[in-house]
């Protein structure tokens, strides 16, 4: 039997698009790239890459979670303080023991591990203050129940690039077993020499903006942000809510996907199920879209396979950079900023225009598209890991 809806009764969100969701909406749906800049000191030597940082200021941490502190628990409470009152609300309507947090995220504070270690190389000794907690790959849930005094369960998923939307999946089982009625959900990812430097070994890293499903792909942009969902039981003022959830691991490779995509065509069949929806219900689906050869082949075999139509498709990577742990919450968003778009606009896909004749043709959205479906909108946001990890996500209108 599927499951109950999970509805969004709020977002905070930050990222290269813009510091706040109404910020990131003006330019995502102008398909506004700006925010990806070309920056020194990401690769050894000093190397440049052209990556999607967050830009200002971020809020300090309380002094008693000092531990925590890094900017990938910075990124964090901006987006927590965007929906405070949301969350201050929350908790007086439930109790602090029926609101749990589970987060996505793949580095943590390893930013604030590079330069501990860079430290310890030049001075013999780690900086002072530094503390191990701060890097560990389960901080970020622990540090956001501590700061609001949470008591239901607290967890950081990391599968790589699914960990953010398999923290909402987490989020909407917790509510739907009953063990909560609210869940903090998202992901938080921060930039780092050690991702950067990663991907660039491994050869997956483009030298200029990304562009999916061109025939001149190369490779990914690296980037960092956060996307917090505060989701409850029930609908309240939400306007979106969470309808399906579909997860399947193809253990292919390491790092390949599954060349024919069959893992991602059955992450996509298992949350229409769980939706109760059929493909034609489907009224935009944001892409994995990595722009690297090997994930836009398979990706655009298992859509033509699911998607027979020709519906309205995007990467959104071009715009902010692969965000990584925070991916998954962070396409979620932005489909969830598609849904309550009084104008039923999509986030156009931003690429050099040269399709590939090997892929299947997708329908790249435009900025003259808009969303319509039969009944209500609906969309789907993919993401695709490491491992074989898959995970589809269907959000609707409530």
């Amino acid at each position: 039997m599927p499951l109950a809806p999970a509805y969004f009764a709020a977002l905070g969100l930050l990222n290269a698009l813009g510091n706040d969701r109404h910020e990131v909406g003006e330019r995502l749906f102008a398909g506004d790239g700006s925010g990806l800049a070309r920056e020194s000191g990401w690769l050894s030597g000093d190397g440049d890459a052209l990556v999607g940082r967050v830009r200002g200021e971020l809020p300090p941490l309380p002094a008693r979670l000092a531990r925590y502190d890094c900017r990938n628990n910075r990124l964090l409470l901006a987006a927590l303080t965007q929906i405070s009152d949301a969350v201050t609300d929350a908790i007086g309507r439930y109790g602090r023991a029926r609101i749990g947090v589970v987060l996505g995220t793949s580095t943590s504070g390893i930013r604030e591990g590079e330069a501990a270690i860079a430290g310890l190389d030049h001075d013999g000794a780690m900086p002072v203050g530094f503390d191990y907690a701060s890097q560990e790959i389960g901080t970020a849930a622990p540090f956001l129940a501590s700061h609001l005094g949470l008591l239901g369960p607290a967890y950081t998923v990391s599968t790589a690039c699914t960990s953010s939307a398999k923290a909402l999946v987490s989020a909407r089982l917790l509510l739907a077993a009953g063990v909560c009625d609210a869940v903090l959900a998202g992901g938080v990812d921060s930039l780092c020499r050690l991702t950067v430097s990663g991907f660039t070994a491994l050869e997956s890293v483009s030298p200029e903006r990304c562009n999916p499903m061109s025939v001149n792909r190369c490779g990914i942009n690296i980037g960092e942000g956060a996307a917090l969902f505060l989701l409850t039981r029930t609908p309240g003022d939400a306007r979106v809510a969470l309808l399906g959830c579909g997860e399947s691991s193809d253990a292919h490779h390491i790092s390949a996907p599954q060349p024919d995509g069959l893992g991602a065509e059955r992450a996509m069949r298992a949350a229409l199920l769980d939706a109760g929806l059929a493909p034609d219900d489907i009224g935009y689906v944001n892409l994995h879209g990595t722009a690297t050869p090997k994930n836009d082949e398979m990706e655009s075999r298992a859509m033509k396979r699911v998607f027979p139509a020709r519906i309205p498709v995007s990467s959104t990577k071009p715009l902010t950079g692969h965000t990584l742990g925070a991916a998954g919450a962070t396409e979620a968003a932005f489909c969830w900023m598609a849904l309550s778009d009084d104008n039923a606009r999509l986030p156009p896909h931003v690429w050099d225009g040269v399709a590939d004749p090997a892929l299947p043709a997708l329908h790249l959205a435009q900025s003259e598209d808009r969303m319509t479906t039969n009944i209500r909108r609906v969309a789907m946001s993919n993401g695709y890991a490491f491992g074989g990890s898959n995970v589809s996500l269907i959000l609707g209108e409530v």
